[in-house]
């Protein structure tokens, strides 16, 4: 799952905590509050747009929405619950509760991730997908750099297909010692671990909390583009696991290059500790296999088949694509986990209690997504993003595509550290970054790909982040060790990726 709490800045120490980074929820109503203050000061404006709802060049002209203050006041109030079922009228452009005319509101993404909450902790329920890992661990305990790549390879393919992040935290009592056990130090468990999940984030290519709810955001399905990051992910993937196993190597030929030095007991530990797992029953086979189908056919159903196969966006669908979006995905997850549950014989009481913990469990990141569309409610009732769009659609014009994928890349950077969560960010940015690529000539599925790559760029190594901090605490590594680990990686991959999002707008 995408992380959504802050956690300790490096600034800590080992007595109490001397500042804490607010959580997403917290940023969001700052963001809230400070954008519905500004509203009083940008002045109104709008666009005229096309038949597919996009804005016409050079057609931005001033307008007076004729709100007094106890409306922008009641916009204030009502932001949260308009970001949920806010309803946008097609003839004022409003947004409300109480309005006639189109969701404008993010029900179908909040409802949506509430779903994959209810499936991931019914799989977890089974004990399946720990174990498997747990077995795959001990199977190549005594081949180093196969078990470094299979693990990352295995934590990579979570990562982009379901945004699995937060839940490697469980993995680091068994990962680190593993390594240990190899002649490795405990930086390289961090590696495999932060590095191996944090590259498929950052190449999601159906992950719902980053790719999904951006393409939502920004109007396109969930599918386009997905060629690209494919591409993405397997480049990127290679090269950090080539770069961990690289220190690896490095470490075991000589330990005294270790960057994380080695805490009493690390160098006697031997092979013959790592106890073996209990063998994979029948069961948790079946459960493993089901997971496996519901993420392949979520992907199925949701890639344009004739667009990606011909390279022609306006291809007629052929007759077997399904063309899902959140209402069907939703309803996908939720039948899964009665399912998966039913098969691993979870009992009605444990799987109805497993159900609503999990959607509990993912309530954060889903409040998340309305808290930030409620934003979008306030700058569109205020008529201040095209506004905002005009601002900047002079610093476009006239740039290439390809510098403009590089940009979005790079300008969403900084709000990457301030918002962690990347569904809030993504609700936050698209609504802006989305209508900018009409005029750059560039597809909006690109800008995705762009945002998504800042997101997972930044969570990689920033201490707003539960997986990161949390990960080098449990492993009992310095988080400035980490960092002089992680900055050459991170370098290597910011220049790829802004390769990738040149080759993208070149091609696309």
């Amino acid at each position: 799952m995408e992380p959504v709490s802050g956690g300790a800045a490096p600034g800590t120490d080992d007595t109490g905590r001397r500042f804490v980074f607010p959580s997403a929820p917290t940023v969001l109503v700052a963001v809230t509050l400070a954008v519905w203050a500004l509203a009083f000061l940008i002045p109104p404006g709008e666009y005229e747009r096309d038949a597919d709802g996009a804005p016409v060049e050079g057609t931005y002209h001033r307008v007076d929405t004729g709100q007094g203050f106890a409306d922008r006041l009641n916009d204030l109030f009502l932001a949260p619950v308009n970001g949920l079922y806010g309803i946008r009228s097609p003839v004022t452009g409003e947004v409300g509760p109480s309005l006639t005319g189109e969701l404008y509101g993010s029900a179908g993404v909040f409802l949506f991730v509430l779903a994959i909450g209810a499936f991931i902790a019914v799989v977890f329920a089974t004990g399946a997908l720990d174990l498997g890992i747990a077995r795959l661990a001990h199977r190549l305990r005594t081949r180093g750099a196969l078990l470094i790549a299979g693990v990352m390879l295995v934590f990579s393919l979570l990562g982009t297909v379901e945004g699995f992040a937060e839940e490697t935290l469980g993995f680091y009592g068994l990962i680190v010692p593993l390594m240990l056990a190899l002649g490795y130090d405990r930086m390289v468990a961090v590696g495999a671990i932060i590095l191996g999940a944090g590259i498929g984030v950052l190449c999601s290519t159906v992950n719902p909390f980053s790719t999904g709810v951006a393409s939502a955001a920004a109007g396109v399905p969930l599918g386009d583009g997905i060629v690209l990051r494919a591409a993405m992910w397997i480049v990127l993937t290679a090269v950090t696991i080539g770069y961990v196993i690289r220190y690896a190597r490095r470490v075991r030929a000589d330990p005294a290059r270790s960057l994380s030095g080695f805490r009493p007991g690390d160098r006697e530990h031997a092979r013959a500790e790592a106890v073996e797992p209990p063998p994979l029953t029948r069961l948790h086979q079946g459960v493993l296999i089901a997971v496996g189908l519901v993420f392949a056919f979520m992907i199925f159903s949701v890639v344009p088949w004739s667009s990606a196969l011909t390279g022609d966006a306006d291809a007629v669908p052929y007759a077997f694509e399904l063309g899902w979006s959140f209402p069907e995905l939703a309803a996908l997850f939720l039948v899964a986990a009665v399912l998966v549950g039913l098969f691993a014989r979870l009992g009605e009481q444990r799987l109805s209690a497993t159900v609503v913990q999990g959607a509990a469990d993912f309530l954060s990141p889903a409040l998340v997504i309305v808290l930030a569309r409620g934003v979008t409610v306030i700058m569109n009732n205020a008529r201040i993003t095209d506004t905002v769009l005009h601002s900047i659609e002079g610093v476009v014009r006239g740039t290439s595509s390809g510098v403009f994928a590089v940009l979005v890349f790079v300008v969403n950077l900084p709000l990457a550290f301030l918002i962690p969560s990347t569904s809030g960010h993504a609700t936050l940015a698209m609504p802006i970054l989305a209508p900018l690529a009409d005029f750059a000539g560039v597809s909006r599925a690109l800008v995705v790909t762009a945002w998504q790559s800042a997101s997972g760029w930044m969570n990689l190594w920033v201490p707003t982040t539960a997986v990161t901090i949390g990960g080098v605490a449990l492993a009992k590594v310095g988080y400035d060790r980490y960092l002089r680990f992680v900055w050459p990686l991170l370098a290597l991959l910011a220049v790829l990726i802004c390769g990738f999002l040149v080759v993208g707008a070149a091609l696309g």
